[in-house]
Formats: C-alpha cells, sequence, structure tokens
C-alpha cells in the first residue's frame, strides 16, 4: 500500500512545480484533453491525434493501441484478418484462444470475440463513425454489458449525427493494392428536433507477404437521434460483410530467423495437395454482422432519469481450410469411393483417409518402401502424400473444408439513477439490468475439390457433414450502485449478478445434449476519489470483482465432464491520481489483479492421475490462473497551441499460477510462475502533434518488450518498437461550403521494423513491414 501512496504525493508534486502552483492554489482549470473519466478505476480515451495517425483502411481496434496496458496486434497491416489478431491488457487477453475482455459498441454487448462466431468492434463500426474509445484498463463501469470482462472493457462510440446537412467523402489509397472509399451523407434536420447520417464504404487489399490474398470489405451504416425536452431517442444500423484471407502462424524461432516476412502461405496452386493445403486463397474468413439498437435518455425530472435499449444482432460466416485428402464416411467396399459424387452424409466418424485415386474411382496405396521427396510444408510428407509414390495416371483427391458459424441475439437493457440529498451530502443511487436471448450455431461440411490437379473450385453439395450443433443462452444481469459525496471525497459501492443458461444441442442426436449453469456470486465493488487542494489533482482507489461466463466454446468438447467448473472471476485493485492542468495532464496507476479460477481442460489421456478422468474425453475444473500487477501512466502537455505531445508508459508483471498439483501442470504445459504469453513487462510510448495554418503533422513511437510465445517460456520474441506518422494538408483559401477538403500521407512502421505481432496457442504471426497509404476527404457543408 505505500507504493501507491507514495507514487500519488509523487505526482502532486511533480503536478504542482510544474504548473507553478502551490498547494493552495484555487486557478481555473481549462480540460484540454481526455486522459480519464473521474472514476474510482483507471480509464483513457482515444484522442483525434491517434485517429489521424492510422489511415481510414485500418481496424478501428487500432486506434487506441497507444493507450497504457494495452497492446494490439494484428496479422495484416490494415487489420483485414481476425484469425492474426490479438489484444493483451494486464494480463488479459484476446486471442484464438482467450476471450477474457469485454467489448461494447455504444454501450451495448458485441456478443464475445471470439474467432468461431464472434465479432470484435470493427465488425459493428466503420473507421470514420468511430467519434471515441473509452478504455478500462482494469475493470469498468458497474453497468458495463459484458460476459467476457476478466480484465477490462473497450468501450467504442458511434459519431452522433451533424446539426446542418453535409456531405463527406474520401479515397484512401495505399501499398498491398489497399483501396476505400467512404461516403457519409448528414441529412441536418430532417424532422423536429432529429438528425440523422447514412454512409457506405468499400475496401479491399491483398496480403503483404506475397500479394495472393483477397480481401474485402463492405460496411453500410445509419444512425438517427431526437432531441426532445426531456428524453433524446437513438437509433443505429449497421451491416458488415467482409471476406479475409488468413495469415499463419509460425511455430519455431528458426521460422522468424530463416524468413522474418514469410508465413509459408502459398501464392500458387501447384496440384500436390500436401503442399496446397497451404494455399493462401483457402485460408479464409467470411463474415456478415447485422447490428442495431433503438435507445431513449430521459430526464424523468431533476432529480430521476431513465435509459432504455432494444438490440438485434445476427452473425453468420464460415472459416475454410483446405486439407490435403478426402474424408472416408462411407464403407464403399470394391465400388468407387462415394465421397466423390455428389451426396451428403450426415454425421458418423471417420474410417480413414483417401489421398490418390485411379480414373474408376478406388482409392490407391502408395508403393511399398517409397519415400517421399516432399520437404514442404511441416517438415515434409508420408508415401501416402506424395504423387511420386503412385502409379502413373494416380488422380490426387483434396477437400474444401467450411466450418459455418450462425448467431442471433436480441437482448434490452434498462438503468435508472436517482440523486437526493442526505443532509448537506448529495446521494445518488444505480440500478439497472441487462437481458439477452443468444443462440449460437455451428456445422462443418467438406466439399470435394473438384480437379485438384488444376484449381481449388469445389462442389457445392458436401460429401460429408460433419457435425451440427445449437448453443442457446440466455444471460440477466442486475446491478445496484450508491454514490455519496462528501465534500472533496466521493465513496461508491455497488453490487452486481450475473445469472447465465447455457446449452449445448446435438441436431444429429450424435452426442449427449447438456446444459451449464454458470451464475455468477453477487460481485462486489466500490471505491473513492478525493478531489485534493492542488487545483486539478484528484487520488482514486478502487476494488471490483470481475466476471467471465463459461464459454460455449466450452460445451464443443462431447462427453466431457462439466460437472466440476464455475464461471470465471477476478479481482482488481486500482489506486492512482489524476492532473489536469491548463497545460498539463498525467494519470499514474499502480493495479494489482488475481484471476485464481481459471477454467482448465484435462485430457483423458494424459499421465496427471485418475481424479481428474470422469469424462470420456477428459474434465474440465477452475484451477489456477494469473497475477497481474503494475503501474501505468499517461500524460499530455501543450506548451503552445500548436503543439501537443504525448506519453504513456506501463510496466507490468503477470504470471501464471499453478494448479496446485504439479502433474496437472505438466499435463497442461502451465510452468507456475512463469510469465504469462504475449506479455510484455515494459512498453511506452511517445508521441507529438504539430499543427499550423493549413499543414498538420505527427508521429508515434511505441516500444514494446519481449513477450514469451509459449506458457513453458522457452520461446522469447525480441523487443521491438514501431513508429507511425502522418502529414496532413487542407488548403485555407476555399469557400466554406469546401471546408473539409483535405489531403494525408500515413506511414505506418515507419523504420520497417522485423518483429512478431500477435500469440496464440504457441504460435506467432509475423509483424507487417512499412505501409505508405494517401487519403483525400471532401466535407460539403454539414457541423
Amino acid at each position: 500500500m505505500n507504493k501507491p501512496v507514495s507514487l500519488a504525493l509523487a505526482v502532486a508534486s511533480v503536478v504542482a512545480a510544474m504548473s507553478g502552483q502551490s498547494l493552495a492554489a484555487d486557478a481555473e482549470i481549462e480540460e484540454i484533453t481526455v486522459i480519464g473519466k473521474s472514476t474510482v478505476y483507471a480509464n483513457n480515451a482515444v484522442s483525434e491525434s491517434m485517429q489521424a495517425l492510422q489511415t481510414p483502411i485500418t481496424s478501428s481496434l487500432s486506434l487506441i493501441d497507444n493507450l497504457p496496458g494495452l497492446s494490439i496486434q494484428e496479422g495484416d497491416t490494415y487489420g483485414f484478418d481476425d484469425w492474426s489478431t490479438t489484444i493483451s491488457m494486464r494480463g488479459f487477453q484476446v486471442s484464438l484462444a482467450e476471450q477474457q475482455i469485454g467489448i461494447t459498441i455504444d454501450g451495448l454487448p458485441n456478443g464475445n470475440s471470439n474467432y468461431g462466431g464472434g465479432a470484435k468492434a470493427n465488425r459493428y463500426i466503420d473507421n470514420q463513425n468511430v467519434a471515441g474509445v473509452n478504455v478500462s484498463q482494469g475493470t469498468a463501469d458497474i453497468k458495463s454489458r459484458s460476459n467476457e470482462a476478466l480484465g477490462g472493457t473497450l468501450d467504442f462510440l458511434t459519431l452522433n449525427p451533424a446539426m446542418e446537412s453535409g456531405f463527406s467523402a474520401s479515397m484512401t489509397s495505399g501499398e498491398f493494392d489497399g483501396k476505400r472509399y467512404f461516403v457519409r451523407y448528414d441529412t441536418g434536420e430532417i424532422l423536429p428536433d432529429t438528425f440523422a447520417w447514412i454512409s457506405v464504404s468499400h475496401q479491399e487489399a491483398t496480403d503483404w507477404v506475397n500479394g495472393s490474398a483477397e480481401n474485402v470489405r463492405d460496411h453500410y451504416a445509419a444512425k438517427i437521434r431526437s432531441d426532445f425536452t426531456d428524453f433524446t431517442l437513438t437509433g443505429y444500423l449497421a451491416y458488415d460483410d467482409t471476406h479475409e484471407d488468413n495469415y499463419q502462424r509460425i511455430f519455431s524461432p528458426a521460422d522468424f530467423a530463416f524468413n522474418p516476412r514469410d508465413d509459408q502461405l502459398t501464392a500458387d496452386w501447384t496440384g500436390i495437395p500436401y503442399i496446397d493445403q497451404l494455399y493462401r486463397k483457402g485460408w479464409s474468413t467470411l463474415r456478415e454482422n447485422l447490428f442495431s439498437y433503438g435507445k431513449i435518455d430521459w430526464n424523468v425530472s431533476e432529480a430521476l432519469s431513465f435509459t432504455g435499449s432494444v438490440y438485434y444482432h445476427s452473425n453468420e460466416g464460415r472459416g475454410d481450410w483446405v486439407p490435403p485428402y478426402i474424408v472416408d464416411v462411407t464403407n464403399d467396399g470394391a465400388q468407387p469411393e462415394s465421397e466423390l459424387s455428389p451426396g451428403l452424409v450426415l454425421g458418423g466418424s471417420p474410417l480413414g483417409r483417401i489421398y490418390f485415386v485411379d480414373a474408376s474411382g478406388h482409392a490407391l496405396t502408395p508403393t511399398s518402401g517409397c519415400v517421399s521427396s516432399i520437404t514442404f510444408p511441416y517438415g515434409g510428407a508420408g508415401p501416402e502424400y506424395d504423387p511420386a509414390c503412385y502409379p502413373a495416371g494416380a488422380i490426387p483427391v483434396q477437400s474444401y473444408r467450411h466450418t459455418h458459424y450462425e448467431k442471433q441475439r436480441t437482448g434490452f437493457t434498462g438503468d435508472i439513477e436517482f440523486t437526493s440529498m442526505i443532509g448537506d451530502m448529495q446521494n445518488t443511487v444505480r440500478a439497472g439490468i441487462w437481458w439477452e436471448d443468444y443462440l449460437r450455431g455451428e456445422y462443418r461440411s467438406w466439399h470435394k475439390i473438384n480437379d485438384t490437379r488444376v484449381g481449388y473450385a469445389y462442389n457445392d453439395v458436401a460429401y460429408w457433414r460433419q457435425y451440427d450443433r445449437e448453443y442457446p443462452q440466455e444471460t440477466f444481469k442486475w446491478y445496484l450502485e450508491d454514490t455519496l459525496e462528501l465534500g472533496v471525497v466521493s465513496l461508491n459501492v455497488g453490487i452486481k449478478q450475473f445469472l447465465v443458461d447455457i446449452e449445448r444441442d446435438d441436431l444429429f442426436g450424435a452426442t449427449t445434449d447438456v446444459s451449464v449453469n454458470s451464475d455468477s456470486d453477487v460481485l462486489i465493488s466500490g471505491g473513492a476519489i478525493w478531489r485534493t487542494p492542488v487545483e486539478g489533482l484528484e487520488l482514486f482507489g478502487g476494488y471490483a470483482e470481475n466476471f467471465s461466463s463459461i464459454s460455449d466454446n466450452i460445451l464443443e468438447r462431447p462427453d466431457s465432464d462439466l460437472s466440476n467448473i464455475d464461471p470465471e472471476t477476478a479481482t482488481n485493485i486500482d489506486l492512482g491520481a489524476r492532473y489536469r492542468g491548463e497545460s498539463f495532464s498525467l494519470t499514474a496507476t499502480y493495479y494489482d489483479v488475481e484471476f485464481d479460477n481459471r477454467i482448465i481442460f484435462l485430457s483423458a489421456n494424459t499421465s496427471a492421475g485418475p481424479d481428474y478422468l470422469i469424462g470420456t474425453n477428459g474434465t474440465y475444473f477452475n484451477a489456477g490462473g494469473v497475477d497481474s500487477s503494475g503501474l501505468e501512466l499517461t500524460g499530455t502537455w501543450n506548451p503552445v497551441d500548436e503543439l501537443e505531445i504525448y506519453f504513456s508508459y506501463t510496466n507490468n508483471d503477470s504470471s501464471y499460477i499453478g494448479t496446485g498439483d504439479p502433474l496437472v501442470d505438466s499435463a497442461i504445459g502451465i510452468a507456475p510462475g512463469s510469465t504469462v504469453v504475449n506479455m510484455p513487462e515494459t512498453m511506452y510510448v511517445a508521441a507529438a502533434d504539430w499543427h499550423r495554418g493549413p499543414f498538420s503533422v505527427g508521429f508515434s513511437s511505441k516500444f514494446t518488450d519481449d513477450r514469451y510465445v509459449n506458457v513453458g517460456n522457452t520461446w522469447k520474441a525480441d523487443s521491438y518498437t514501431l513508429t507511425d506518422a502522418y502529414l496532413s494538408y487542407s488548403p485555407e483559401a476555399l469557400p466554406d461550403m469546401l471546408r473539409g477538403m483535405n489531403v494525408t500521407l500515413n506511414i505506418n512502421n515507419v523504420t520497417d521494423e522485423e518483429y512478431i505481432a500477435g500469440i496464440s496457442g504457441g504460435g506467432a504471426w509475423l509483424g507487417a513491414p512499412r505501409t505508405v497509404a494517401v487519403t483525400f476527404q471532401l466535407d460539403l457543408g454539414g457541423e
């Protein structure tokens, strides 16, 4: 406890000296930037300069990478690949393997962030429709709606309609065939006190490795807002259609050392299935998302207010892969393999694999004793994959595998806030609810590639549907919070609870349907804010219990024992200081996080002992987790009106907690005390933005420390520094109607650094090279 107190006193002394104020100063403070809202927990917001550093093509996630505690990693230079996207913050992550950070859009839930059917913020909001992003690094406001917020929440905000009619259009052209076209029309007042906008964008690019990807995204959105005397109505609608070709992970330091700019996915089809399983256009993510909401903000009286919303979300798409064989699912005896002809088999278990067939469609076996000469990929192939190990005229066969995802969500929220006086003390009570009905479906279909000797076109009729399942889920959350103002001190305490029911329904009846109760305990939060005698300086401290429900991904393992699992929880303590001066602002936070009931799967075929071998496939239980503590600093300084300097610093110590059983730790690959993968110990950002007349120029440099790629900490990704820069020109001698003409040059990774980006599942994605893009923008009217 002494460390945070000393930190707060030091900050108080420093800011007082820099501002030339005594502790008794009472000068008027002009708030020039949003370093953090006045809350009992750490939080930060994206600034306009952070948005200027990124091209409009890039993902909206990239906007928050310079904030303290956060590391955003995207395998694609424009953020086109959800498969390779990772987010890390205070020991918690969003990746292929973990979903531990909440994401909301205008305060409403995104419905989880996993690759298999989830959707991150960039599926809901166009980059040029982002009004801001509020980041709560450890915990979030008590009313925040997310089932995944073990380690904080990212709230992406959409632009409100302009008061006057106007038209905004832009075109971006960048390296790697990057193209983007964007149009937004603000209607002005279309009905009494009612304003709206509608936008359309199209963007495309290839990959940066070998230029073989065909990435395309179309996004349509609209928002309407009506401001009346006592209430405001808001509606939002967004449709996003994306096709992304993926990047592949590397799985050893040798791969990176050999060529840090090659992920080994191929650009050309060879006609040899074993090699063509890495054909980039066969590694694809296809997603469609429709999201809409309606909100009311009602000031019932001076003391009472109400906010309510209803929302709807649908998601569908698939993930593709091209396995180098046909799955044998029917015993055809002496007949030709039926999998080669149109006809669907539902469910069942594979009988084997078919690699080559003769002209009649009979499966062939390789010549006895043949040794394959294929050396790529994965260290080489066995004889069953090598055409040289079969008779002349043997025909290779291959599958195009689709995993189909779909989701439907409907929900509503309601919040009330009542302010009253207790003597001379202001007391505010907040309470609210959240309900959501959620249905996710997933099935996997296998299609025969028509003729793998000439290309990857496939038969639309699948030869095998491997499984077909649905995952219904119902969520109900309630919360209650009281805040009391005691002069210069604010105190609050709150409680909340999540009531979550999850099921798995096997539509083939091949496995037992299951249901899991994922209710939380009553979770406690609270804290205090002290507005010190130093003008603009406040000290804060907060405690919160965070929650993550049992994911429906866990139910994907049939016949596993689920009787011993509880939802995951983490405790978060923040202690810090915020200062807002006329030209200088600073936030400093010390945090301590404990997450000790991680859900762990133990396979039935490990040597960890029979106590856990209950289910046929293994068992789930809660044990171990993550301990994190650290320091975060954020500051801005405006020495003159034209110049803003920004910095942030993060020092983080995140380590794994063991299960208490060395055999179990060994079986699941955890070394207690080892550093959490993808978690740098140190990150710092230095940035500057200068504006004068028609010109604006800015840069940021971010240092990211060494990170471990595997839980055993035997593979370390080296530290690196990325620098981004922009130069913008806005002609001044133009009519007011053309007020928004602008040309901006963006350069990301200015020094062309070679580095490892995202990390997940014991592998890592390569970082993108230097990328240059130019954006032309024209705004006509509107304000």
